[in-house]
């Protein structure tokens, strides 16, 4: 979390589900890890798997959950480039 800013601020939970709503909470986030739970997958299969989500929404919720260590990113060095999650 940060602050006004920029500054990075450390937020103090009373229970520890409070900080699991916080990471996991939101629509899309339960649905990208229930499926990512079965293996690695490109952002294309998880649009597939997942309709009704928009890329941007998709593209922002992982990046949140790669931010939390949720989800690991892993870029191959390919041409075209290939991302898994």
């Amino acid at each position: 979390m940060t602050d006004k800013r920029g500054n990075s601020v450390q937020k103090k939970y009373k229970v520890g589900v409070e900080a699991a709503l916080e990471v996991m909470g939101g629509k899309w986030k339960p649905l990208i890890i229930y499926h990512l739970m079965t293996g690695c997958k490109r952002t294309s299969e998880l649009r597939r798997l997942i309709p009704g989500i928009t890329q941007k929404m998709l593209t922002t919720q992982l990046r949140g959950l790669e931010k939390d260590e949720i989800v690991a990113r892993k870029v191959y060095k390919e041409i075209p480039p290939r991302v898994e999650y």
